[in-house]
């Protein structure tokens, strides 16, 4: 790359090659380990491009072995470095909830024990909000513990229970139909708290367990997904309107979260792969 700039022979002294070495050099075609990589990093920008530029190199290097390519981490990394591509960075979740209230709280039947043997058996929820320029937009939603999926979500424009976490309770209840002993997971919350709410689940014969004051390891599921959401797609964004964000935050939830976004507590695989691969087995 300096030919232009230095004599062949100076450049051939301080390398200590020869000049019949340094000509062969050039005309030498590419190895088969430099063709390798360069197929590497095409197909590295394709999914760093088709994932909104979400995956660091684990990731990455799961969804290149899911292509049949044998590769390692450490070498994923090393040509994600030398090329530039990098993930998201994470900036700092703030975590907010009205538990000023007067209403009884349940008992924390977790103890942040997020382990289940089967899906229908423990849901977590949280509310977050999404800023936009039209005002706040509140992201309800509920997980299936078991693999991680966004069973049930609602969006609206106010805190108010009816429009927040008992839309979002009904939509995952009319879509999955949980067990009867199905425990469901939540902070303190005056959503979750109130007794429009609690009818809600008594109806469905769901049990209410709370986390503990002030402790977000309570219900880490849940807070560890709003912080994935946000770093990987609200933090890059700047929402004109309600309607935009609730599009963008649909994709990302139904289109890439559950069905292709490799979760790392899954052993790098989608939501939806998992349950998949579970009932296979």
């Amino acid at each position: 790359m300096h030919q232009n700039e230095f004599p062949i022979q100076k450049m051939c002294q301080v390398f200590k090659v020869s000049r019949g070495g340094y000509y062969a050099w050039i005309v030498r075609p590419p190895s088969s380990r430099i063709k390798e990589n360069q197929l590497l990093v095409e197909r590295i920008k394709l999914i760093h491009a088709e994932t909104d530029e979400n995956y660091g190199s684990p990731r990455m290097t799961a969804a290149l072995r899911d292509e049949k390519f044998r590769v390692s981490r450490p070498r994923v990394a090393r040509l994600m470095r030398k090329n530039n591509i990098k993930a998201k960075t994470r900036r700092k979740f703030k975590v907010t909830t009205d538990s000023n209230h007067k209403y009884p709280i349940s008992p924390n039947l977790l103890e942040q024990d997020f382990t289940v043997s089967q899906p229908g058996r423990v849901w977590t929820s949280d509310i977050t909000y999404i800023s936009t320029r039209e005002g706040w937009l509140y992201l309800t939603v509920i997980i299936e513990v078991y693999n991680r999926r966004i069973v049930g979500w609602s969006m609206s424009n106010s805190l108010k229970a009816a429009e927040t976490t008992i839309p979002a309770l009904k939509h995952a209840y009319r879509r999955f139909h949980p067990h009867n002993d199905l425990i469901f997971h939540s902070d303190r919350g005056i959503q979750y708290a109130c007794s429009e709410f609690r009818e809600q689940l008594f109806l469905f014969q769901i049990t209410q367990s709370m986390s503990g004051k002030g402790n977000c390891y309570d219900n880490a599921v849940s807070e560890s997904f709003f912080s994935t959401l946000k770093k990987e797609l609200v933090y890059h964004r700047k929402y004109q309107t309600r309607i935009d964000a609730r599009q963008s935050i649909f994709e990302y939830i139904e289109v890439f979260y559950n069905r292709k976004r490799k979760h790392s507590f899954l052993g790098n695989v989608s939501p939806d792969e998992f349950l998949k691969l579970k009932k296979a087995a």
